[in-house]
Formats: C-alpha cells, sequence, structure tokens
C-alpha cells in the first residue's frame, strides 16, 4: 500500500493512500492537514483510479511544486516529492518506511516510570490528562491515543492526543467500535497487529473504514468495574506493537486508573461545590437551611406570625435548631432593633431560677450582694426565648404565668411589681400535653405560652436536607479551619444519608468538625465521622415492613379495648385467628 510521508520542520509522519480521493489542506476536516500558512483550506487531492494516484491542486492559485518543478497536477511515481509552502511529501511504498529502532525493556520502564513522575505531579485536571495521553503515545509509539470514559452505558472520549502532542479533531470516528465493545466485555487487554487481516475484525464497518493496521485498547479497572479505556493506534504500519508493548501499556494502565479516578473524584467534588453553593442559596432562610416540605412550612409559619406579637411555642427533639428558629423570628419582627435575650431553663438550679428570670433586690438572700435585673428586665423592648421551658417547676410556673398575662415581674425581695414590653419565645424537647396530664406542668401556662406551634422535625426526617446541611457545615469548618479538604468520600455520603443522627444537626455539627480537625486526607469518610455499618438504619423488604407495622397497630387497638381479642378482631375488621397468629409472633 502506498504511503506519503509528510515532513515539517518540527516532525515526520507517515500516512496510508487508501480511499480512491484523499484530500491535502490546512483545514482540520482533511484527511492530510497541512499545517502551512501557504496552504489553502483545501489544497489538492490525490485520486486512484486503480492503477496510479495522480495528484491536483483545488484551485489555479494553490502552489505545489512537484520534484521542484511547479505543477498543479501530475501523476505520482514512487520516490517523487511535493512540496506545499514548508512542507514535503514524499510518495514511497509502505515497505520504504525505516521501522523505528527498538529500546531496550529497561529503557522503556525507565521511561514509564519518568512520565508516571511527571504526570502525577500535575493537579490541573485538563491538563493531567492531556498529559497522561501524551505519555502513552510516546511509550508505545503510536501516532495517536484516545483516554475513553465509560458513564452509565455511554462511551465519552475525553482525550485524543496524536504524536505532535496536539489534539485529535473528529476524535469519534477515528476509533474502532467494534475493539472497544470486546475489550469492555471481556475486561481484558487487547492488541492486534493487522486489523484489516485480523480473523475477528477485518469484516468491521470501523476497522476497515478507519483502514486500521496496528491497534492496543486496555480497559482501566476501579475496584474490577470498567471505567474507561486507553485506545492507540498507527494507521501506517502493520505489526508495531508486541506482547512487551502491550505490557507496558497494561502496567499503565494501573497508573492511569488512579489518576482518572482521582481526577473523577475531584471534577465530582468541584461540580458538587457548585451545586452546593445553589442549592444553599435557594435553601436557606436566614442562618437555618432546609428546603424539604416540612422545613418549608416551618418558614411559612415563622413568616406570617413574626411580626405578630404572640407567643410561639417551638417543639422537637434536642439539636433541631429550635434557637435559631426563636431568632429568626425576632429578626423578622418589629422588635428586630431590641435585644434577643436566651436562657435555658434546663441549665439552671432550681434555687437560682426565680433571680434569673426576674432579678432580686439586695440582700434578698445570701449572697445578694447587689440589686440587679433578671433576664425579663434584659429583654426589655426586644425577645425573651425561654429554651426548655419544660424544666420549670410548678411552683414557679404561677409567676411566670403571671408576668406572662400581666407583663408585670417582682424582684425577689421586693414588692415594687416592673413593668415589661417584651415578646415570649419558648422551646421544650418534652410532650407538654402530656406534661400537663400527668401534672407536671401548669395547663393554664402552657395554653399562654402555646398560642402558636412550631414543630421541627428530626434530621433524620428532612430527607436530601440531610447531605445538604452537612455539606454546608464542612464548607464552613473548613474555612474556619484553613485545612484543604475538597468534600465526602461517596461511603461517607451514604452513610449520612442512613445514619438516624439521634442528636439530629448538633451531632452532625460535632462529627463533621472533629472529622475536619483530625483528617489528613483530602476528603472525610464514613470511618472518619465514626459512623460504621451497624449503626446504619436498616431498610427493610417493604413486605416485611408491613408486617411489622400490622403486628404493631394491633397491639396498639389490642390495647385500647384491654386485651379483648374478640372486641379488637371485630374493629379491624378481620378474623380473630389473625389476632392470635400475630399475637404468637411476640
Amino acid at each position: 500500500m502506498p504511503v506519503l510521508k509528510i515532513k515539517t520542520k518540527k516532525s515526520s509522519k507517515v500516512y496510508s493512500l487508501f480511499k480512491k480521493i484523499t484530500t491535502l489542506g490546512k483545514d482540520e476536516v482533511n484527511d492530510v492537514v497541512l499545517a502551512d500558512e501557504l496552504a489553502a483550506p483545501l489544497h489538492a487531492n490525490i485520486l486512484y483510479d486503480g492503477k496510479r494516484y495522480d495528484i491536483r491542486t483545488t484551485r489555479g492559485t494553490n502552489i505545489m511544486y512537484v520534484n521542484g518543478r511547479k505543477k498543479s497536477k501530475a501523476t505520482l511515481n514512487f520516490g517523487d516529492t511535493v512540496k506545499i509552502g514548508d512542507i514535503e511529501i514524499t510518495f514511497l511504498e509502505e515497505e520504504e518506511i525505516e521501522p523505528k529502532k527498538k529500546a531496550s525493556k529497561e529503557e522503556d520502564y525507565r521511561k514509564l516510570f519518568d512520565v508516571s513522575k511527571r504526570i502525577l505531579s500535575d493537579y490541573d485536571l485538563t491538563r493531567l490528562l492531556e498529559n497522561l495521553m501524551d505519555a502513552v503515545v510516546e511509550i508505545t509509539g503510536a501516532d495517536k491515543g484516545f483516554l475513553i470514559l465509560l458513564e452509565g452505558e455511554k462511551l465519552d472520549i475525553k482525550v485524543a492526543r496524536n504524536l505532535n502532542q496536539e489534539n485529535v479533531a473528529q476524535a469519534v470516528t477515528q476509533v474502532s467500535d467494534s475493539i472497544i465493545s470486546k475489550v469492555i466485555k471481556d475486561k481484558r487487554p487487547l492488541m492486534i497487529s493487522d486489523a484489516l487481516n485480523h480473523e475477528e475484525f477485518s469484516n468491521s464497518q470501523s476497522v476497515m473504514a478507519l483502514n486500521l493496521t496496528s491497534v492496543m485498547c486496555v480497559p482501566l479497572l476501579d475496584r474490577g468495574n470498567i471505567i474507561g479505556l486507553i485506545y492507540v493506534g498507527n494507521s501506517n504500519i502493520r505489526g508495531l506493537f508486541v506482547h512487551h508493548t502491550l505490557e507496558m501499556l497494561t502496567v499503565f494502565s494501573s497508573i492511569a486508573s488512579l489518576v482518572v479516578r482521582n481526577a473523577l473524584l475531584l471534577n465530582m467534588l468541584q461540580l458538587d461545590n457548585r451545586q452546593l453553593v445553589e442549592k444553599l442559596e435557594q435553601s436557606k432562610f436566614g442562618s437555618i437551611v432546609g428546603s424539604c416540605p416540612s422545613m418549608l412550612e416551618v418558614f411559612r409559619t415563622v413568616r406570617k406570625i413574626a411580626s405578630a406579637d404572640v407567643s410561639v411555642l417551638i417543639t422537637g427533639e434536642t439539636g433541631t435548631g429550635k434557637e435559631l428558629i426563636a431568632r429568626e423570628l425576632h429578626e423578622r419582627s418589629d422588635r428586630a432593633k431590641g435585644p434577643f435575650i436566651a436562657i435555658n431553663m434546663g441549665a439552671i438550679p432550681e434555687n437560682l431560677m426565680e433571680s434569673e428570670l426576674f432579678g432580686h433586690v439586695k440582700g434578698a438572700f445570701t449572697g445578694a450582694v447587689a440589686t440587679r435585673g433578671g433576664r425579663f428586665q434584659a429583654a426589655q423592648g426586644g425577645t425573651l426565648f425561654l429554651d426548655e421551658i419544660g424544666e420549670v417547676p410548678l411552683a414557679l410556673q404561677v409567676k411566670l404565668l403571671r408576668a406572662l398575662q400581666d407583663k408585670l415581674v417582682t424582684k425577689v425581695g421586693d414588692t415594687q411589681p416592673e413593668k415589661v414590653d417584651i415578646r415570649i419565645i419558648a422551646a421544650t424537647n418534652r410532650n407538654l400535653q402530656e406534661e400537663v396530664r400527668e401534672g407536671n406542668f401548669r395547663e393554664d401556662l402552657f395554653y399562654r405560652i402555646n398560642v402558636v406551634n412550631i414543630h421541627l422535625p428530626p434530621l433524620r426526617e428532612r430527607g436530601d436536607d440531610i447531605l445538604v446541611i452537612a455539606k454546608y457545615l464542612l464548607s464552613r469548618f473548613r474555612e474556619e479551619f484553613g485545612m484543604k479538604i475538597h468534600g465526602f468520600t461517596p461511603d461517607a455520603l451514604e452513610a449520612i444519608s442512613k445514619y438516624p443522627w439521634s442528636g439530629n444537626i448538633r451531632e452532625m455539627e460535632n462529627r463533621i468538625k472533629r472529622s475536619v480537625v483530625l483528617s489528613e486526607k483530602s476528603t472525610i469518610s464514613a470511618q472518619d465521622m465514626g459512623i460504621d455499618e451497624d449503626s446504619l438504619i436498616q431498610i427493610k423488604p417493604l413486605s416485611q415492613a408491613r408486617e411489622d407495622f400490622t403486628q404493631r397497630y394491633i397491639l396498639e387497638v389490642l390495647e385500647k379495648n384491654n386485651g379483648n381479642r374478640t372486641k379488637t378482631a371485630r374493629d379491624l375488621g378481620v378474623d380473630p385467628r389473625t389476632i392470635f397468629r400475630y399475637l404468637e409472633r411476640e
């Protein structure tokens, strides 16, 4: 098969003439691209009629020299030279191309070591992947190389490079689908010395269309799964690749798999961070992050009642952010310019609680060396947040109720009441209605503080909010402590989603903060957060979940019917034997 040896000032390469019409020009779409200022976009064609090869310029203004003479057309003979600008083109038989002197195995592995160090020292994603493929082309002696990533069932050519360390135009048309499919199916490296005459691939349309000769394709594996392929080829020299070359490329593919995996992870984290910023903008409500339906309902309630000067009771488990909601109510109210005073009733000794709330006069009790106002007086013109109000003893609840009703407080040891202008927001993690029934909390006080109730859902019930909050906290602590942490590992994200978070946001905050401070890696794993698989919420099959619910419900109804099984079966509309069957499972 005739070939063209293309020689420029910087390099030389070979192109096989296998088409009836071969185009030459400066445009990237040509078969032979002439990178010269004097070359026209489509400068000339080489025509093959089955017997001879004729070269012709496409326009009269296109200049071409054949064996030193200016011509617009000529019949080519082996050894003829064509000059277009500074580019010299020689028409040769394939056998006349001198094979490259093969390096020793030691030299090859030294080269492999050197290029591996070079690419692993680069942190720019695009440049790193281009350097990776330049190294592959250099190591194998191919004239082009492709890095192909597998995204689901879709193949995406991320990088395509040639011998001159340039990007290959129209890369998707330069690789064989049948060869790639074979490697993906077998998960094994493949080397073909002469694709056009290969028993399995000679009839492949992609092989024939590309006139393939030497091809190698190796899979990039991550824990046994294909994440991509390295594909190298040469369309001019048969038998270019030998077993040692494939061995070299297979060794290099292990390094490449690590590079590509880390590059993909970094790219995912960078994209994740951009999406996080967008998500936070959409889901932030003051200093609170949330976009699940239950939190959106909380935000709607806050907007409605913020300006109304009514008492609010915020309920929810410990660590759900009750004080943040209280502050948001204050900031959006007409009292925003006044003070926001928070007091945790569960943290104050019972004998000091009245003094903390209402103040005391000098000499009122041992240690009262001066007259001092309480939290009610400090909150004048603003908001008083009574956290854990369920901890207030019954004796003090009477005085607290009077203070809320009359807006009058009396210091301990004093007889003169003081007028206060404050808004009360209370919070508790207890069920106050149950406390009222058991006589631990005054009913009249409960109704006084519970004009509007806002219930905060536990973190485990907030769906996608869990991951958004976790990423937000990581971003905050990363900046606070100046740590170079890119994000969470995939196993950490799964663990965060399935962990029960009994301590809610406060627990998450503590775990992430500790991980950021102690981590020596660029990502936070589930192990770094101290979350093991046994502590995750186990998802049951639907049939098992249905059975468990049925049993619980039957037991609840049975308890309401004082253990009467016949009445329970009648209420539930089932056969009494069904009740017995579920009772036997206990």
